[in-house]
This record gives C-alpha cells, sequence and structure tokens, in this order.
C-alpha cells in the first residue's frame, strides 16, 4: 500500500510536466488511429482497461496516474465523451468524431473567457452540423453545457495551470483485522453487559476477602512488634525475677496492645462485611433483572414450550424481586 504527501522527498523524481496541448496535439495527429472499432472496444472493456485502449488508440505515452493527474483528468474526459455518445445512442463512426469534437474544443477554449467559450462551442457546434444529425447535435450541445461549460473555471484551472507537485511514495504494511468469530458463539449486547458486571462484582468481593486476609497478616505482625519493644524496656537484667508493680505493668501494656490491635480488626471486619453484604445484594438484583436472551428458531412444539417457559421464569423473578 503507498501514502502520499506533498513535502519533497530525497531521492524521489519529479513527474515530467507536460501542457494540455501537447497531450491534445499529440492526440489529434492519432485520430486517424480513433476508428469506430477502436471506440467499440474501449466501450466494450472494463473502465479501467477502456481507457488504457484509449490510451493507446491515441499514441500516448505510458503515465503515471499519481505523478500525472493532468493527463489522467484529461484522459478520463475524453473517455467519458465516449460513453455518453454511445448512451445517447450515436453510430460507432460518431462516437468516434465526438472523441475529436472534445479534444479540438479543449484545445480551442485554452486561456478564453467563459463567454468566448461558449462562441466557440457554438461554432464547432455549426462546424459539424454534417457530422451529426440535429438530435445527435443537440445531444452533444446538451452534454457540454451542463459538464464543460458549466465546470468551465474548473477545467481552465485543472487542465491549464502548471502545477510544481512534490510526491513521497511511502510503502506501509497494513494489518488485516482479525478474523471475526463464528455467529453462533456471539452473544446478545445486553446479556454480554450483564455478565462483565456481575464479573465486576465477583471480582470486587474477591478482593475485598483478600485485603481483610492481608489486614489480618498485619496487625499480627504489628501485635508482635509492640509487645516485643514492651518486653525490652524491661528494667534489670534478663531472667532477673519481677516485683508485683513491674508485672501488673507489662500485663497491661500486653492487653492494651492486644485490644487495640483486635479492636481495629474488628472495625476493619465490620467495614469489610457489610460491603461484601452489599456486593452480594448488588448480584441478586442483576440476576433478577437478567436480560432475556433472544430465541433462536427452534424446531419442533417441544423447543417452543421451553422458550415459553424460560420466558415465565423470568418474569417470575421480577414479580418476586418488585414485592
Amino acid at each position: 500500500m503507498t501514502s502520499q504527501s506533498r513535502h519533497p522527498q530525497p531521492g524521489v523524481p519529479k513527474a515530467p510536466r507536460q501542457s494540455w496541448l501537447g497531450l491534445l496535439a499529440t492526440g489529434c495527429r492519432a485520430m486517424a488511429l480513433l476508428t469506430a472499432q477502436g471506440v467499440e472496444r474501449v466501450f466494450q472493456l472494463q473502465k479501467p482497461e477502456g481507457r488504457e485502449h484509449l490510451r493507446r488508440l491515441l499514441n500516448w505515452e505510458e503515465f503515471d496516474e499519481v505523478r500525472d493527474s493532468r493527463r489522467s483528468i484529461l484522459l478520463d474526459t475524453l473517455y467519458e465523451s465516449i460513453i455518453f455518445a454511445v448512451g445517447k445512442g450515436f453510430p460507432w463512426r460518431e462516437v468516434a468524431q465526438v472523441v475529436k469534437f472534445t479534444e479540438e474544443l479543449l484545445k480551442e477554449t485554452k486561456g478564453c473567457s467563459i463567454t468566448e467559450a461558449v462562441t466557440i462551442l457554438g461554432n464547432k457546434l455549426r462546424d459539424y452540423q454534417g457530422q451529426f444529425n440535429t438530435t445527435h447535435l443537440l445531444a452533444l450541445c446538451d452534454y457540454f453545457h451542463n459538464t464543460f461549460i458549466r465546470h468551465y473555471k474548473l477545467y481552465q484551472y485543472v487542465l491549464g495551470q502548471d502545477r510544481d507537485v512534490n510526491l513521497t511514495v511511502a510503502n506501509l504494511e497494513v494489518c488485516t483485522p482479525p478474523q471475526p468469530l463464528p455467529l453462533a458463539e456471539g452473544k446478545d449486547r445486553e446479556v454480554w453487559k450483564h455478565e462483565q458486571q456481575l464479573e465486576g462484582l465477583s471480582t470486587a468481593e474477591v478482593q475485598k476477602r483478600t485485603n481483610m486476609l492481608l489486614l489480618k497478616g498485619a496487625l499480627r505482625l504489628e501485635q508482635q512488634h509492640l509487645l516485643r519493644e514492651t518486653f525490652s524496656r524491661l528494667p534489670g537484667q534478663q531472667h532477673q525475677t519481677l516485683n508485683r508493680e513491674e508485672l501488673e505493668k507489662l500485663i497491661n501494656e500486653a492487653i492494651h496492645i492486644q485490644i487495640e490491635c483486635l479492636k481495629e480488626l474488628l472495625q476493619y471486619e465490620i467495614q469489610i462485611t457489610f460491603d461484601i453484604l452489599d456486593l452480594k445484594l448488588q448480584k441478586k438484583t442483576l440476576n433478577l433483572n437478567a436480560p432475556i436472551p433472544p430465541l433462536v428458531p427452534i424446531a419442533g412444539q417441544s423447543g417452543q414450550d421451553e422458550a415459553l417457559k424460560l420466558s415465565k421464569t423470568n418474569k417470575g423473578k421480577k414479580a418476586k424481586a418488585k414485592k
């Protein structure tokens, strides 16, 4: 795949420019090759092949459609004139004359005002009275008024203005999207969203319980650390007998440490319990209001009975929840 930009890139050659008059002059010299059989073949081919065949009939050199957009647009204009003429029922000989008419009109109106272009178109139609009957001449007049004259400034700008175009061509790797799963393995959107909500609540509940276990472990370690600090502050040598007052103080401090740790643990356990109960209530509410999956076509009366029973069960659950 290629990507284009208008920034210059070293090493990328510019497309050679050729004036549209030069192109039309080349085409006019090749008009002898544009026969009834030639334009018939152009029409019979698909558009890409038909345009290429027309290019060869006009004796144009091969060109890059991207880099030489002016020549590409000019070839499109001539090709569309063939499609128009055939669509209006022109004989094949006259179709070739329509292409010639188009080339001459583009060449003669180069740099003219729109008023002058209308005059040139009228004069050329009179010049070609011997080539077409009245019906075809009127159709040709309408065609160029509705296309060329209506968008005359655009034609002049595109085909008459020299442009300095720099293109950058880069190769890009395009990754195709992954192969979709079979439809039989798919889920209804609402059912999928419901399952995701339930999964989120279950994950939150597991996280709460995990936090409780972690807190218990942390409080146990903190309790042991505080008790060690308390024992380390005892006066006297190790294994020395404590008097009654020192022993009572030691026991009171140890009891205080245990009570504070237990108090903190109980407060957290109560909060966690309420949180878990709230999550369970949310899950219960979601289950009572679970979306009913779309019923797939089931062959046989037994399949229809099962589908009807499933629908009644879900309605019963919702009624109980409201009570």
